[in-house]
């Protein structure tokens, strides 16, 4: 799911294209102080899952499943000490990357992805960090 995600993410983004991270290199960052110095950026975080109700009949288990990812964006402030155009180029992308997810299903999913929640992380030395979290409506299926 992780590959189609970043495609997606690039395909409504193209700016982001090429600046798509994964999560280790998102804990790397953090764990360095390096966020990208290169603007915008994202990364695509599988951030869990979640089951649901569930049934067992003529010899399958069925799960509902909830399959939880995240979209991190970097935005620098470069050129911009006080922050002011953040919002300009930040705001854009927020619009892209929820309208680009929500509805949208990857290849074998059952169900679509939903905006669960997105907000602003930090506000630290010349970049916003804003994380958009999505849930696939999914399906665990298990022959007995």
């Amino acid at each position: 799911m992780h590959d189609q995600a970043e495609a997606r993410l690039a395909a409504v983004c193209p700016q982001l294209a090429g600046r798509i991270g994964t999560a280790l290199q998102f804990a790397d960052a953090i764990a360095k102080n390096r966020l990208p110095q290169v603007s915008p950026a994202a990364f695509v975080l599988p951030l869990g899952l979640r089951g649901g109700a569930a049934s067992a009949a003529a010899g399958m288990f069925v799960q509902s499943l909830d399959r939880l990812m995240g979209v991190v964006l970097v935005v620098r402030s470069a050129g911009d000490p006080l922050g002011a155009r953040l919002a300009d180029t930040l705001e854009p992308l927020i619009d892209a990357v929820i309208q680009g997810f929500a509805g949208w299903a990857p290849d074998g999913a059952i169900g679509v992805f939903r905006l669960q929640r997105a907000e602003l992380v930090s506000l630290a030395e010349g970049a916003a960090t804003f994380q958009i979290d999505f849930v696939l409506d999914d399906q665990l299926r298990i022959a007995a």
